[in-house]
């Protein structure tokens, strides 16, 4: 269906930053929100979609998503992304720049901006690396990556242990106003574990990753933070003494956001198991408390942004000997179901839960969207919030099956996702203009 005038009519609009969650009419016309009436709206021309009993909220954005492409397409393609994306009721995405190439250079982003418009589904957004081929070494050209549209810069899954170059990327980003994103590890900490470091690593006979290795990192970023006061995001947060620096540094007014994802709010230690590679990420699950103090940080506010770090990878990568096996998972399609899970158990209220799916990384990265006002883009996720399922890797939309939530029973789904107020995910079904 293309751009034209749509009446979405009588669905429970939740959108946090304005405050509104009842039901409402939300009438899209050209690609924007025109009006929201908690009046019925009479609208000739309009394509209505009955949206009774369901939940119509602004489309989510996940700041943190592997696409793979350039390098790696037999784990993912930017078309396959984007579907999985969509099915999941992401209407935005930010590429890390982990390709292969590295995104250090302005004609690999012009590279994935061009095959995301030929995707032609969610919009996606570019991350550019912090150095030169991500080895931490030398400065990429962050100038040129800004003004080829890069919203971000980071060396995702690898962490800028030389201090003064990390200085030195604060610094410079500030001229731009630019969102500097890090992984918090220290290296001589974390040596060669490959799980939490605590009962079930010893039992496993496997070697641990202490939690200062992500703390200790995270508190020397802070003190360089304040330093330069520039802007600094810290992905993927998983342990309780973070939590504690991170509530800090805002209370202290630091520009400082952070995400977190569903595995890590989610998972212990435990479902490591008996080496199931599934369950292997970096940072790794942690313990009962951890999970408890990232859930309090979402609520709180402490932590402004769900972000999957969808990381796909392929059977020869995760069906080996657990040591040997590459760390992630794949976590775009079932993001909101297991959020909406944090919400049954009391950790998380509803329209916090959508906050930190739309409005949070919206503001963390200075992104369109993240709300339904008139004039906001016309990108709106609506969820059948009863619906029962079972998570089948098999049918992902992925190309990558890698997720320690197969089989697992949620409750919540996406009926559609809209995007530029084009319909382009329906029922399990993909809605592509081609």
């Amino acid at each position: 269906m293309s751009p034209g005038s749509t009446l979405l009519r009588r669905g429970r609009l939740i959108d946090p930053r304005n405050g509104v969650d009842g039901v409402r009419d939300v009438l899209v016309r050209d690609g924007q929100v025109v009006r929201v009436s908690e009046a019925p709206l009479d609208v000739p021309d309009a394509h209505v979609v009955e949206a009774e009993g369901r939940w119509v909220l602004p489309g989510f954005i996940d700041l943190h998503v592997h696409l793979r492409e350039p390098g790696e397409e037999g784990k993912e393609t930017i078309l396959t992304g984007c579907r999985s994306a969509v099915a999941g009721g992401f209407t935005a995405v930010v590429a890390m720049p982990n390709t292969k190439p590295v995104n250090d250079s302005v004609l690999v982003t012009e590279y994935v901006k061009a095959k995301a418009r030929e995707a032609d589904l969610c919009r996606v957004y570019v991350a550019g690396a912090i150095t030169k081929g991500l080895q931490g070494e030398e400065m990429a050209e962050m100038g040129a990556l800004v003004a080829a549209g890069c919203v971000c810069i980071t060396d995702d899954g690898r962490p800028v242990m030389n201090a003064g170059l990390m200085r030195r990327a604060l610094q410079y980003a500030t001229q731009f106003d630019l969102p500097v994103m890090v992984h918090e590890e220290d290296l001589t900490l974390s040596g060669k574990g490959v799980m939490h470091e605590g009962r079930t690593s010893t039992r496993l006979g496997l070697i641990g990753i202490p939690p200062s290795a992500e703390v200790a990192m995270v508190a020397r970023d802070l003190v360089l933070l304040e330093e330069t006061r520039g802007r600094l995001h810290v992905a993927h947060v998983s342990c309780e003494g973070s939590v504690r620096l991170l509530r800090e540094a805002k209370r202290r007014g630091l520009r400082v956001t952070a995400e977190a994802t569903p595995h890590h709010f989610t998972l212990e230690d435990e479902a490591v198991g008996d080496y199931d590679t599934h369950a292997r990420m970096n940072p790794p699950l942690r313990t009962r408390r951890d999970v408890e103090a990232v859930r309090e940080a979402l609520a709180d506010g402490t932590i402004d942004a769900i972000a999957t770090d969808h990381a796909p990878h392929g059977v020869l990568e995760k069906q080996v000997e657990f040591d040997k096996a590459w760390n992630g998972v794949v976590g775009l399609e079932t993001a909101l179901g297991l959020t909406l899970g944090a919400v049954r158990e009391g950790a998380l209220s509803l329209s916090r839960a959508v906050a930190l799916l739309t409005d949070g990384p919206a503001r963390a990265f200075g992104l369109p969207g993240g709300h339904l006002a008139p004039g906001a883009p016309a990108d709106i996720t609506v969820v059948e919030p009863d619906v029962e399922w079972t998570v089948d890797a098999t049918r992902f939309f992925s190309r990558s099956r890698n997720t320690p939530f197969h089989g697992r029973r949620l409750t919540g789904r996406v009926a559609q996702t809209w995007v530029g107020g084009r319909l382009v995910f329906e029922n399990g079904q993909m809605k592509e203009s081609r």
